[in-house]
């Protein structure tokens, strides 16, 4: 297969699954093109959760052959899409803004690639998982037992960057991704005519307070070097122009780099937000969750990545990247199993065309850069097995 040829498949594969976007444990479509490629290749297979595949070359002689997992996400985000693109979102209200219809080409591309290297010395997986941005999907294939039988030693992942230019591969050793938490907060005043406010307790009053107050918890509350992010995405309270609202309800994220922070927010909303409801004698009612936890690279498996990219496309194409990002990511959850690396490949436009960042409506990519993808993935495997 020429090169031509190659990315062809790499932007049909693409292009279908963006056409066709799907929510995440709801990738039915998506599954369906993923098993009949892995059958045209005669890569094993099989179903793992509702939507999810697990594919494997085993090439091991020996138990103590070494196994490589490479995983891609499936799952688009609840957006309606802004284009006149023929691959755009046929399904209104979701689409594909964060590439993961991308990572399902490029790991299909390194499937193809590996099935056809016959010196593979052990066991390569394939993990398409369902549910990256629900942040639930990471952990119900590893229930399901994909990091054993047999174990795995080393795991990758991919993720288009619109940020970098397109083909650099970005690299970062240790913390690259935020931890990511979730919280409601939810007020009960009491409601009256908006005329006499003085006879009740305005609740999105209160609620106005509180989302200024959590401000503090960055500017006051965290040392100035420590990365934290608070977040309040949405407030909602009132129901008409002269009626004192009852309740009100705010919802927010937290994100943080490191787990001493990570376990101190919690405790500062609580306080925050008890203090300010106890002088308004309002009651209240938090829910706290941790979605994700931090996606930290191994140092060694950042080499292997980084030695492997300089190999293929030489060393201008790698970036080592300076500082971390806030956003979230769940295969931090396998690399609390095994030693792995998460890399960025950079997707960014020309110059005379718009950038536009992840969950953006009219978010698209550079597909030129889908076969530095997939020859990356294989590569690594390969390198890890010591072809």
């Amino acid at each position: 297969m020429t090169e031509a040829q190659f990315l062809q498949k790499l932007i049909f594969w693409r292009r279908e699954i963006h056409k066709n976007p799907e929510l995440g444990g709801q990738e039915f479509k998506t599954k369906k093109l993923i098993e009949k490629t892995l059958k045209e290749f005669g890569i094993p297979y099989k179903k793992i959760s509702k939507t999810g595949i697990l594919a494997f070359l085993n090439r091991s002689k020996s138990a103590n052959d070494p196994c490589i997992a490479l995983r891609a996400d499936m799952d688009a985000l609840p957006l309606n899409e802004i284009s006149k693109k023929n691959y755009a979102s046929k399904n209104p209200g979701i689409m594909h803004a964060c590439g993961h219809d991308a990572h399902v080409a490029m790991l299909l591309g390194a499937c193809l690639k590996l099935s056809q290297t016959k010196d593979l010395k052990g066991t390569v997986k394939f993990f398409f998982q369902p549910n990256e941005e629900g942040a639930g999907g990471a952990k119900e294939l590893i229930q399901e037992g994909v990091m054993q039988n047999p174990k795995v030693n080393g795991i990758f992942g991919l993720h288009v960057n619109p940020r970098l230019s397109s083909g650099k591969i970005g690299l970062k050793s240790g913390p690259l991704m935020a931890a990511v938490d979730q919280f409601e907060i939810k007020i009960f005043g009491n409601g009256g005519h908006a005329a006499y406010p003085h006879e009740g307790k305005d609740a999105l009053l209160i609620g106005a307070e509180i989302v200024q107050a959590l401000q503090t918890i960055v500017s006051r509350k965290i040392d100035p070097v420590e990365p934290c992010v608070v977040t309040v995405g949405t407030f909602q309270s009132g129901s008409r122009y002269n009626i004192l609202a009852g309740d009100a309800t705010l919802t927010g994220t937290v994100r943080t780099l490191s787990e001493k922070i990570h376990r101190k927010i919690p405790k500062l909303i609580h306080q925050i937000v008890q203090g300010i409801c106890k002088a308004h004698q309002a009651r209240f009612k938090i829910s706290y969750n941790i979605l994700g936890s931090v996606l930290s690279n191994h140092k060694e498996m950042t080499e292997l990545a980084k030695d492997t990219a300089q190999e293929l496309f030489g060393k201008e194409c790698v970036e080592e990247l300076e500082k971390p990002s806030m956003g979230g990511e769940d295969f931090a959850e396998y690399l609390k199993i095994a030693s792995g690396c998460f890399i960025y490949l950079g997707v960014g436009k020309n110059e005379n065309e718009p950038m536009f960042p992840w969950h953006h409506p009219q978010f698209d990519l550079d597909e030129s850069s889908l076969p530095k993808g997939a020859d990356l993935l294989a590569g690594i495997a390969k390198k890890f097995l010591k072809c």
